[in-house]
């Protein structure tokens, strides 16, 4: 039997939509491949002690990665969220511990609650002053977010003049006794930290699936111009996807120093790296337009389970920051290499449709 040259495109599309297809599904597959391969590998590693440190890990860095996901569809980088981690940490640990003292032997006291509004809000603030530097003063969103990464970290070494707020358990008279549930509570069995990363993650992917304001920032990050020229305010989407990506942080900050009873200002460093390692592994591209939050989630899996997997092993710190920064440009490369085959694809359908 033999093959016409006519069913030689026919056949070419056919094994490139299936190449496609294990591309798309990339993060799960390397998710699978991680998990197996530490189960055999890394004694105790599924141990039920170890799922609940993992997955408390991997909440931390999912939720961080989902606020990052949205600035980088957008087209845009979020650098300063580890910083806004620790100063949202630290704003934390002052009001637990301090309140606002008024002088004259007065202060104002704040429970959990209101400590975790004002938490909120100066992550968001931080997002804000984010949109601003880069809407309004056109400075690029590299520069913009580095440089408020060093005034972040900055605010929060100034402080405390860079020592740790320690002993955050809370008092019952100031009703900050809950603090510390928010790191290490459970509800119904499952963690604090991963209900808010359920929560976080179920926003997240309402807003960018079904709403206007979701459609909007794939937009902005596909074709910045095109995106004005139809209506667009392009401006509010960019400061929206910053305050976004801060409010996650500062719920980062909060778990943190939650879980340490403590606050130290050097939280959150290189977390930004994880973030958008998270993002780009669950398929999110650097150029923009392109992402999805559940891709994001998984992506933050593979890196909780990669990190996890290698202190169990024994593996040196210096040899897993080599490992993840390989993962990072492999995934990179992967993603290039699929936009590459999308577009192969859709010109030899366009060609079939064509005869």
């Amino acid at each position: 039997m033999s093959t016409s040259t006519a069913d030689l495109p026919d056949q070419n599309a056919a094994s490139g939509s299936a190449l496609l297809l294990l591309l798309k599904a990339r993060t799960f597959i390397a998710l699978i491949v991680v998990f197996v391969f530490f189960s055999a590998m890394a004694p105790n590693f599924l141990s039920a002690a170890n799922m609940v440190i993992m997955s408390k890990h991997v909440a931390l860095n999912a939720i961080l990665a989902i606020g990052m996901t949205f600035v980088i569809i957008s087209g845009g980088i979020d650098l300063s969220v580890g910083s806004i981690v620790g100063l949202t940490g630290m704003v934390a640990g002052f009001l637990v511990l301090n309140g606002i003292d008024l002088g004259m032997g007065w202060a104002i006291r704040f429970n959990t609650l209101e400590i975790c509004l004002i938490v909120a809000l100066v992550g968001i603030l931080v997002g804000a002053i984010n949109g601003f530097l880069i809407t309004k003063l056109n400075v690029a969103p590299f520069i913009a977010t580095l440089g408020t990464l060093y005034v972040a970290r900055g605010l929060a070494m100034l402080s405390s003049d860079g020592r740790t707020f320690p002993n955050l358990g809370g008092s019952e008279e100031w009703g900050t006794e809950s603090f510390r549930a928010i790191g290490s509570g459970a509800f119904l069995g499952i963690p604090v930290s991963i209900w808010m990363l359920i929560v976080t993650g179920l926003v997240a992917a309402y807003i960018a699936r079904r709403t206007p304001l979701g459609r909007y920032i794939y937009a902005v990050g596909g074709n910045e111009r095109g995106a004005a020229l139809s209506g667009v305010k392009v401006d509010q989407i960019k400061f929206f996807v910053y305050m976004f990506s801060g409010l996650c942080a500062a719920l980062v900050g909060l778990i943190i120093t939650s879980q340490l009873v403590a606050a130290h200002p050097a939280t959150g460093e290189t977390f930004e790296l994880n973030a958008i390692a998270a993002a780009v592994l669950g398929g999110t591209s650097m150029s923009g337009g392109r992402g999805r939050i559940g891709g994001t989630i998984v992506g933050a899996f593979v890196i909780g389970v990669l990190s996890d997997g290698l202190v169990m092993m024994g593996v040196s710190a210096f040899w897993q920051t080599v490992i993840k920064g390989l993962v990072i440009i492999a995934a990179v490369v992967v993603d290039q290499a699929q936009q590459r085959l999308q577009a192969r694809v859709a010109l030899q359908a366009q060609g079939a449709l064509g005869k």
